[in-house]
């Protein structure tokens, strides 16, 4: 009788912790059930549940192979209030908006990705900005104007045609200007052609057109030059800046008409030294180890004969400890007092080499026929080998690492 007392006792406790267990466990879950019922409720009168209910009828559509011909358009919340209209198919579109015009940006919810961000139909102009053109807003310390042309080759004709379209920013004088610009091709400084005069603008815009004739052959031996000058109320013309521009360079073709901006330089107007002057620029870079020339263009030259088979030429060489390291030419141009290259030639030369390293830069005359002339010569470097304005060059080239310094050196005869 005792066991079986104790027995029930015991069963009687087994039973009354599982119904209390099960219980605990129902209660549970009904707070679950509660509170999801509780954080979908506010929610059911937005956007957000028709998105939910639209994706899963498609999805049953989609599993019955019953899909519907029409898909429904949803309206993002950023975009409500703006007018729209009911249409028989249940899409809606906007009323009398810009079709360009992008939602109001803001802080977006999770289900503000599921509906996109932008209306069907529309486009984001960002994405097809061009890139922004800068050569009329980014413009050099100390400029003092800038000049934009075409140039456009007819192969039948023979014919150079070069469109002055305009200059902008120009640094006159005085407070009113009225600029026009006259056009050489090189190397004939004889004839010229000349643009209209705009009156009292500093900012001219001529769109003119001129033509010059010039055979194929001798095309790339030639170079646009363009001045551009004011007038002031005297009738007195002053030179306010010049582009030079080498045709060598450029393939000039009928289809292929070349739109071209150059910043105006100064012209020197100092008179030539005794031989001529060259211009070149200077470039060291120190991590490369690099040298780099840029001959531009000569003046006043000394030609030794008026011959139309004479041409002139520079040699740039390299020398250290005035030992002979490397040289390299710029093309021979027909016989020109006045001959523009804008060649660009780099060197080999270690950091450690600058203070014992020179370049020597050399004119040179040749005939057929005939031996080479000497037309004139400057030597740039430290202060081993140069005094005066080529020091100055080359310390300055050596104080500017990676820029460009440009200068006019007069020639000598000097070995």
């Amino acid at each position: 009788q005792a066991v079986a007392v104790a027995g029930g006792i015991i069963g009687g406790i087994l039973l009354f912790v599982l119904l209390g267990i099960t219980a605990y466990l129902l209660w549970k879950k009904f707070c679950h059930l509660f509170s999801y019922e509780k954080l979908i409720d506010p929610v059911k009168t937005t956007n957000a549940n028709a998105i939910f209910h639209a994706q899963a009828n498609s999805e049953i559509q989609l599993k019955s192979t019953s899909r519907s011909r029409s898909v429904p358009f949803i309206i993002p919340p950023t975009l409500h209030g703006r007018g729209w209209v009911h249409l028989t198919n249940e899409e809606q579109v906007q009323e009398d908006t810009d079709p360009y015009m992008t939602p109001q940006s803001g802080p977006r919810s999770s289900f503000h990705s599921l509906a996109g961000a932008y209306v069907v139909g529309t486009i984001n102009p960002d994405l097809y900005k061009f890139p922004e053109d800068k050569s009329e807003t980014d413009f050099p310390d100390g400029s003092i104007g800038r000049l934009w042309f075409s140039i456009e080759y007819e192969q039948e004709s023979e014919r150079l045609l070069v469109s002055l379209i305009k200059v902008r920013k120009l640094q006159p004088p005085a407070d009113s200007c009225s600029p026009f610009v006259k056009i050489y091709l090189l190397p004939d400084e004889r004839s010229y052609l000349q643009s209209k005069t705009k009156r009292k603008t500093l900012n001219p815009q001529f769109d003119e057109n001129f033509v010059f004739q010039v055979s194929s052959k001798m095309l790339l031996q030639r170079t646009l030059k363009f001045l551009v000058y004011h007038v002031d109320k005297q009738k007195k013309h002053h030179l306010l800046g010049q582009v030079i521009f080498p045709l060598k360079n450029e393939a000039l073709t009928e289809d292929n008409k070349l739109v071209i901006w150059r910043d105006l330089e100064k012209e020197n107007l100092e008179p030539p030294s005794e031989h001529g002057d060259i211009q070149f620029s200077l470039s060291y870079n120190d991590y490369l180890g690099r040298l780099t020339v840029v001959v531009l263009r000569a003046r006043g030259l000394k030609l030794q004969e008026e011959s139309p088979a004479a041409s002139v030429y520079v040699k740039v060489s390299l020398m250290n400890h005035n030992k002979f390291i490397k040289s390299k030419k710029t093309a021979a141009l027909l016989g020109t007092p006045n001959p523009v290259y804008n060649e660009t030639f780099s060197f080999k030369a270690d950091q450690t080499e600058m203070d014992t390293a020179s370049l020597s830069l050399s004119v040179l005359q040749s005939n057929k026929g005939e031996k080479t002339l000497l037309l004139g010569r400057v030597v740039v470097g430290p202060f081993m080998y140069t005094r005066g304005k080529e020091l100055e060059h080359w310390n300055e080239m050596i104080s500017k690492p990676k820029e460009l310094v440009k200068r006019w050196h007069a020639l000598c005869h000097g070995t």
